[in-house]
């Protein structure tokens, strides 16, 4: 996939590695912008299971 990738972009190898680290940049904020604060009521994360001082050693 990734060569595929590189072998779209146009340029050279300058250019191709920019465009790519722009593109990794891009897919990286549009994931914590939009996609992970649509997903995080989803996950489980939350549903803590720990009861409060039962039988826990000091």
């Amino acid at each position: 996939m990734y060569g595929w990738i590189w072998r779209h972009l146009p340029g050279n190898a300058w250019v191709r590695a920019l465009i790519s680290l722009l593109l990794v940049l891009a897919i990286v904020y549009v994931l914590f912008q939009y996609v992970f604060p649509w997903a995080e009521p989803l996950l489980p994360f939350n549903d803590v299971t720990v009861d409060n001082g039962s039988g826990a050693a000091r």
